[in-house]
């Protein structure tokens, strides 16, 4: 059975920049390169605050890494 899935909203521009991207790169949608982006992100993401959370420093160092990406 397939995971469950939600919807996550980016603006057009975006979206159309990541599927030019995109082509010939062996992702087949937009949807699988955010998925993957974002779990790579994740998977970097060390240590977490009291409640589990991201702290500052690794929401900062997220957002810096999207940027040089170009996703930001």
């Amino acid at each position: 059975m397939p995971e469950p899935r939600v919807t996550i909203k980016i603006p057009r521009p975006l979206y159309e920049r990541i599927q030019r991207s995109i082509e010939g790169s062996g992702f087949s949608s937009v949807t699988d390169f955010i998925v993957y982006v974002l779990r790579d992100v994740m998977s970097g993401a060390g240590h977490r605050d009291e409640r589990g959370e991201l702290t500052r420093e690794e929401l900062d160092a997220i957002k810096e890494r999207l940027k040089n990406l170009g996703y930001l």
